[in-house]
């Protein structure tokens, strides 16, 4: 398999990329591949029952998205600011956060009114923010913030305000619930609790992973060789109950299927190199890509990627890189929608 970037670049009609969310979650479209022969198929995300068997096991990352979009005002001169503030540098009331799209100077970041300095920029133009909250920066942006939407979906402020509540809704999974990323895992968005009710009636088990989605996710491959790009390393979490659950669908000769690639790359990152994982707590910055022998996953679940991104890299080195191509060629001309709010892919 290719190992040139450019081999994964292909034409993507501005049109095709997702700006809203599908009305109802699982009404999104879902295209399936076999990566054995390459055949394709086209259903809607709520027949997902259907290409499962009893006893498959979903894995799932309940990581939260945090609210860290904020529309500022500098004190003073009322000059505007919008940073998101990504990581936590300290904990703790004041707790001091890395921003990007931060200029220099106290600021007030509405409508809570929450106070936060700026107490530097570093030369590649991430700012250490300081927040005046007696719970801390994380608090002060679940008062204040905004979801962190992907750049292509453009709000000024007065349409943020206006659909702050149902961007919260919509760019959160309805199974989140540890806090940390910034960006939603994706692929989860597609579930609701009438799919996952009747999953179970239908025998599918389900685990959770957690890994915080952080902006080198998104970075752009910049060589292009792809065995020269690293991937930042972001939290991430095996919980010993999702170990047990894997080997119980090894046991009886089931499939561990990945929804997305956070999954993924969390579950290959910690695997135990006989096709279990290991129950672990630590950085995962494993790119997967062309000759990656996966060693957990049986089946992946995702969204629709961005050409020569080191998503659908990963998504190639699953499926294969001319059956994915294909498949999204497919996609494009039967104008399925792409990235984070568009429709899905099973690849098993």
């Amino acid at each position: 398999m290719s190992s040139r970037l450019e081999d994964y670049d292909f034409d993507l009609p501005p049109g095709r990329i997702a700006r809203e969310p599908a009305r109802v979650r699982d009404s999104a479209r879902l295209l399936t591949l076999d990566r054995v022969s390459g055949a394709t198929g086209h259903a809607r995300f709520c027949d997902l029952p259907r290409f499962l068997r009893p006893g498959d096991l979903l894995v799932l990352n309940d990581t939260a998205v945090r609210q860290a979009r904020l529309f500022g005002r500098k004190v003073g001169t009322g000059g505007a600011w919008r940073p998101c503030c990504w990581r936590p540098r300290a904990t703790g009331a004041g707790a001091r956060w890395c921003a990007a799209l931060a200029g220099p100077g106290p600021w007030w970041s509405s409508p809570a009114e929450v106070r936060a300095t700026v107490a530097g920029v570093d030369a590649a133009g991430e700012a250490r923010v300081d927040f005046e909250h007696p719970e801390g920066g994380e608090r002060a942006m679940a008062a204040a913030g905004y979801p962190p939407l992907p750049p292509y979906i453009r709000r000024q402020e007065e349409e943020a305000r206006r659909r702050r509540r149902s961007d919260r809704a919509r760019y959160q999974t309805v199974f989140a619930r540890r806090p940390g990323s910034v960006a939603a895992p994706t692929a989860g968005l597609h579930f609701t609790g009438r799919l996952f009710e009747r999953l179970r009636r239908a025998g599918i088990e389900t685990a959770f992973v957690t890994l915080a989605v952080g902006p080198g996710t998104f970075r752009p491959i910049r060589s292009g060789d792809l065995a020269e790009h690293r991937l930042e390393a972001e939290p991430a979490e095996v919980p010993q109950e999702t170990v047990e659950a894997v080997a119980a669908a090894r046991a009886r000769g089931c499939r561990v299927v990945a929804v997305g690639t956070t999954v993924t790359r969390t579950l290959e990152a910690f695997a135990d190199g006989a096709g279990g994982v290991c129950a672990r707590r630590g950085p995962a910055g494993l790119f997967i890509r062309p000759g990656h022998r996966f060693g957990v996953i049986d089946a992946l679940i995702t969204n629709f990627h961005l050409p020569k991104s080191s998503l659908v890299v990963l998504a190639a080195a699953f499926a294969g890189r001319e059956r994915l191509l294909a498949a999204y060629a497919e996609a494009i001309r039967l104008r399925y929608r792409f990235y984070s709010f568009g429709d899905a892919m099973f690849i098993g």
